[in-house]
């Protein structure tokens, strides 16, 4: 296979409003990637080998700000970038980087949370802020979100005000997705996910999405992915390593559609 994509892993959870731990999870998912107890199939049928990655290891970071530096480092020519967190706040940096190489770019946006807050207990770089950054700073076209279930009247607002689409967790159909015109760049926050299916995260929201929800919701972008993250997860929630798999499930999906176009 002569495509290849980059993976780095970003160590960082300062930003998180309530639990720490998602800086330990870049190291859980590529363990859970290589496991004995699965193989390095995608459900298309492409095997994603270690040799599909430039892996570029994981970084631990002392300052929020780095993260836009070592990601632009990372970003090769002609390949997509792939990036394990670490709480939803590294999201902003790595857009900032993406912007330099695409421009402003379409998001979709898989979480419970819409991530739109203004600040969030005085931190305007809070995991719960970084898509009113983004969009403030016009580094996207297009922010899709799907999952949402914990829409507040300030969230509401923000959305309103920077024309977010926003797909809410009680209005989702899995036959309705959202369809894009330009490449796009994916974030996936694992809770998204229904705590049944991914207990490791800081914030058990109930009534999310399952884990078939998300796979299907990938398997269908039928646009170009120029980059991804995946963030959140929370090893010290875990049971039974249960999330770690998932999120590796989703690492090889996402390498796959990518791979695919």
């Amino acid at each position: 296979m002569d495509k290849k994509i980059t993976l780095q892993g970003i160590l960082f959870d300062d930003k998180s409003s309530y639990l720490r731990g998602p800086a330990l999870a870049p190291p859980l998912i590529r363990k859970a990637y290589h496991s004995d107890s699965a193989n390095y199939f995608a459900e298309n049928g492409m095997e994603i080998l270690p040799e599909v990655w430039d892996d570029r290891g994981d970084f631990e970071i002392q300052e929020y700000f780095e993260i836009e530096k070592i990601t632009s480092t990372n970003l090769a020519p002609e390949m997509p970038l792939i990036s394990l967190g670490g709480d939803h706040s590294i999201t902003y940096q790595l857009l900032k980087a993406h912007y330099k190489k695409y421009g402003a770019v379409d998001i979709l946006h898989i979480d419970a949370h819409a991530d739109l807050y203004d600040d969030f207990e005085g931190d305007k770089y809070s995991h719960a802020c970084p898509f009113a950054r983004i969009m403030e700073d016009g580094l996207a076209n297009r922010l899709v979100q799907i999952g949402i279930r914990t829409l507040s009247k300030h969230q509401e607002e923000q959305a309103h005000k920077f024309g977010v689409e926003i797909i809410q967790m009680k209005d989702f159909d899995s036959n309705q997705l959202p369809r894009f015109k330009n490449p796009i760049y994916l974030s996936l926050d694992i809770d998204g996910l229904d705590p049944a299916f991914a207990p490791g995260v800081s914030h058990h929201e109930p009534g999310g999405l399952s884990t078939r929800e998300v796979l299907h919701i990938i398997q269908n972008i039928d646009v170009p992915i120029l980059g991804a993250d995946i963030v959140e997860y929370n090893p010290t929630r875990d049971i039974n390593n249960v999330t770690a798999m998932v999120s590796a499930k989703f690492l090889k999906e996402i390498a796959a559609k990518i791979l695919e176009g």
